[in-house]
């Protein structure tokens, strides 16, 4: 039966991620000519990404929430059988029962949050009800989650991919590293400062199999968000952009005269830091990260790509992880380089 899931899974995403979107290590296909031009779906990916990354990205989700679901109905039959019961009898023995019901004292810490001036006798069913439903779904989150490290499940359904220009990017960790990690964020975007815990606890966690490259996508609603960015370029030239970007994700301080305090904190030349800010030296640079992020059709932060594969959002370290190991095991990995440009001059710590 294990052999069946992973069967099921394996080919859902090859048809999926061929019918879609191009394979690195395969010849992209000819999708038009153009008197004796042949176009490809890798030229169309290319020159035209912020036409279709987030739609593509749109119809991935799709297709990943749907494979979520064929693999959990797949992993309860299979559990079922196991047990020779039927799945509603296995949800009841696994699942139900360790949702418990909340106290009285708990319902009604729950309906002082509430915004309403019913009464709580009015409203305690309802309360009660959510409540239930709650950790009906966490238990049946955490059971399917067991089954899953049981049986063992490996997804193969590929991200969309796009070409991501990172000559010059600061870059921790070599530039060979299997899984080259891209991101475009946002020194002022709280999910930035929440993924920048969980990019460290990765790294700390893959060594020397993922580096991590970064790129400035200043949010036009965040003000301080392009000095901030300009101030790590300005301790990039004094070779410390890591431990200034760090510092920026963990303490938030982003005003102009925290920039030039972290500065001193971390010994940099204060003259050579107050000028490179002050008069805006970095500021191009901080824009063509800016444009790179525009041509790719980036509209929020952050923005990861791994080997080009690209995810959004505030993604948590289990997403992450996943995403880096269904990377490691990619027999495309070793070809990375179709769809990154490799830096020579990259920052590293």
């Amino acid at each position: 039966m294990l052999k069946s899931l992973t069967f099921i899974a394996f080919v859902l995403a090859l048809v999926m991620s061929l019918a879609n979107r191009p394979i690195a290590a395969q010849e992209s296909p000819v999708i038009a000519e153009i008197a004796d031009h042949k176009v490809t779906a890798e030229e169309l990916q290319k020159k035209e990404a912020s036409k279709l990354l987030q739609a593509d990205y749109k119809y991935y989700l799709a297709e990943r929430d749907a494979l979520d679901q064929l693999i959990n109905d797949e992993l309860l039959e299979m559990q079922a059988k196991r047990e020779g019961v039927t799945v509603d009898e296995l949800l009841k023995l696994h699942v139900v029962v360790q949702a418990q019901e909340p106290t009285e004292d708990q319902l009604r810490f729950y309906y002082e949050g509430l915004d309403t001036d019913r009464p709580f006798e009015v409203v305690r069913d309802k309360i009660l009800e959510t409540v239930h439903q709650v950790r009906l779904k966490k238990a049946r989150e955490t059971y399917l989650a067991s089954l899953r490290s049981q049986f063992g499940v490996l997804i193969e359904l590929p991200p969309p991919s796009a070409h991501v220009e990172i000559a010059g990017a600061p870059r921790l960790g070599p530039e060979n590293a299997p899984v080259q990690l891209v991101e475009f964020a946002d020194y002022e975007c709280p999910y930035c400062q929440k993924v920048h815990f969980e990019l460290t606890k990765l790294r700390e966690k893959m060594g020397d199999r993922v580096a991590l490259v970064y790129k400035d996508f200043p949010l036009p609603q965040h003000p301080l968000a392009e000095k901030a960015a300009e101030a790590a370029r300005c301790a990039d030239a004094q070779g410390k952009f890591w431990q200034f970007h760090d510092a920026l994700f963990e303490n938030r301080h982003l005003q102009i005269a925290d920039l030039k305090q972290e500065a001193r904190a971390l010994n940099l030349d204060p003259v050579r830091f107050d000028q490179c800010l002050d008069s805006g030296e970095k500021t191009e640079a901080v824009k063509k990260d800016f444009s790179e992020g525009q041509r790719l059709g980036l509209s929020g932060t952050p923005s990861l790509f791994a080997n080009g594969h690209f995810l959004t959002g505030a993604v948590n370290y289990a997403k992450l992880q996943e995403m880096v190991e269904q990377e490691l095991a990619s027999p495309s990995t070793p070809q990375r380089a179709a769809v990154l440009t490799p830096s020579k001059d990259a920052t590293q710590r």
